[in-house]
């Protein structure tokens, strides 16, 4: 197998990348968000029809309990296909989806972790909190792809990644804010405007489950590109600080 080729990526490189892994992995990436995330858009979907989350309480918990634990296999599957991929050894979506199973508690415990440290931080002023996130939102494929990482070692360790790059971090993260959700918002705001129109005799819950019924197809589509990012950047930055790329190399050339 030929050495992938490794090395320090600018932030451009680092986007042009991941959506070049995207369209290639389009395929088991996309059947991973499928899976994963068409249950819940489908049981929103008639929770909204049945009168709403507040009319429906115990579907409504149920509904988020569900989204959670399939959102952590999700991120899990996805991030083994990004990083096989950038290392050269395509992954299908069904090993994906086997090998980010056993992880889902981690993964939904260091969600936890990450989401009270963010909130304290924008409790103490916006800045503290973007620096917070900026900073450990690497802990999701740091968690994936170490093996014996907690989700505590994988916050620190994403922490200490980030470390004299969060500016760079920042960047990232406010152009894929950018490119992915300002236009999901934005495709949500429209079809609430147009499908009134388009269907003049629906009722409210009607149009109301036809938009999150568009936003849910988009919102599969754009997912994995976020953990693409975050994946290729977990890399770059092991390639910087930690030779990642000649560890790689030398497993490569060395003797079976």
């Amino acid at each position: 197998m030929p050495a992938p080729a490794l090395r320090p990526l600018s932030a451009g490189e680092i986007l042009d990348v991941s959506f070049q892994l995207y369209r290639r992995h389009f395929g088991p990436l996309a059947m991973v968000a499928l899976i994963c995330s068409g249950f819940p858009v489908l049981l929103s979907l008639f929770i909204e029809s049945a009168g709403g989350m507040f009319a429906n309480p115990g579907l409504a918990l149920v509904y988020y309990l569900v989204l959670a634990a399939l959102s952590a296999i999700a991120t899990g599957a996805t991030v083994f296909i990004v990083s096989e991929s950038y290392l050269g050894r395509p992954l299908g979506a069904g090993e994906a989806l086997s090998r980010a199973t056993p992880l889902i508690w981690r993964l939904l415990v260091c969600s936890i972790m990450l989401a009270v440290f963010v909130a304290i931080g924008f409790v103490f002023l916006i800045i503290p909190g973007v620096i917070l996130a900026c900073g450990l939102v690497l802990a999701f494929p740091t968690l994936v792809l170490e093996p014996g990482a907690t989700p505590t070692r994988a916050l620190a360790r994403s922490w200490k990644l980030t470390q004299g790059w969060r500016l760079r971090m920042f960047g990232l993260m406010l152009t894929l804010l950018v490119l992915l959700y300002i236009p999901l918002i934005a495709i949500g705001a429209v079809a609430a405007l147009v499908l009134p129109v388009s269907v003049p005799s629906g009722s409210p819950t009607t149009v109301a489950v036809m938009a999150i019924a568009i936003v849910g197809v988009v919102q599969v589509l754009i997912y994995p590109l976020f953990y693409c990012v975050l994946t290729i950047t977990y890399y770059d930055l092991r390639v910087r600080k930690e030779g990642f790329d000649l560890e790689v190399l030398a497993s490569i050339l060395q003797p079976a």
